[in-house]
């Protein structure tokens, strides 16, 4: 991603390819790790797992934080008030599991551009 002067991540700037240098990673979570099938553990398990394989990275790199608790609600207006696109929120004691699923939510900010794009 690439984070405007505002703080938000700028998907056009990205896509451009013209600030290649200014690129950051943010990675959220790890589904094989030396060939092994993590996608059987649990999300904080996963989580503990992309720590450690990334202790010691380089700059530009980041782990996503994970935030616990009942804070969904004043998450979810920080995100509308950033002009952010929306959130996930994710059952951290859950194995992954691909496509839709119970075990998460996606929650969107309607007021966001993306809601009025045409496909």
């Amino acid at each position: 991603m690439i984070l405007g002067v505002d703080g938000v991540s700028d998907f056009n700037a990205l896509h451009s390819r013209q600030h290649d240098e200014e690129v950051q990673l943010y990675a959220f979570d790890v589904l094989a790790l030396g060939g092994e099938d993590l996608r059987p553990l649990s999300l904080a398990m996963r989580k503990t797992n992309l720590a450690r394989l990334l202790r010691g990275r380089p700059d530009g790199m980041f782990i996503a934080p994970f935030e616990t608790g009942e804070i969904g609600p004043d998450l979810f207006g920080a995100v509308c008030r950033m002009g952010l696109e929306g959130l996930v929120s994710k059952r951290r004691d859950r194995r992954y599991s691909g496509g839709r699923s119970k075990d998460w939510i996606k929650v969107k900010n309607r007021t966001h551009p993306a809601m009025a794009r045409e496909f």
